[in-house]
């Protein structure tokens, strides 16, 4: 994973990379509510709720590439498969993607898991 990260952003960048998985969780998950409220159409709820899912890993910061990648592809396939207002979908899909390349913060699961560590001798 650091391979990925050369840091984790602290400070202001980090907590506006939280403030990015923040929002983009809560327009992922209301985007499911919402949607899946409205409409009976199977492969159109399964894309949904991987997104939902996948939003809740960036909720909490966990596996950040990963999750960033599947709300992107899912929402681009909504976008293509559904005839509904593809913008909130094009913006979750901007978010996701910006996500994956940019990583969570300081401020997230995957920080304290793949981040440097102090070693104490």
């Amino acid at each position: 994973m650091q391979r990925l990260f050369s840091t984790f952003a602290r400070g202001w960048p980090g907590a506006g990379l939280f403030a990015q998985r923040l929002v983009t969780a809560a327009l992922l998950f209301y985007s499911a509510i919402a949607h899946t409220s409205q409409t009976a159409y199977l492969p159109f709820t399964v894309l949904q709720m991987f997104a939902a899912g996948a939003g809740l890993l960036l909720l909490l910061g966990l596996w950040t590439p990963l999750a960033g990648i599947i709300v992107a592809v899912s929402e681009l396939s909504i976008v293509i498969s559904h005839r509904a207002d593809p913008w909130i979908c094009v913006l979750l899909a901007t978010f996701g993607a910006t996500l994956a390349m940019i990583g969570p913060g300081a401020w997230s699961i995957d920080a304290r898991l793949f981040g440097r560590k102090e070693v104490r001798i």
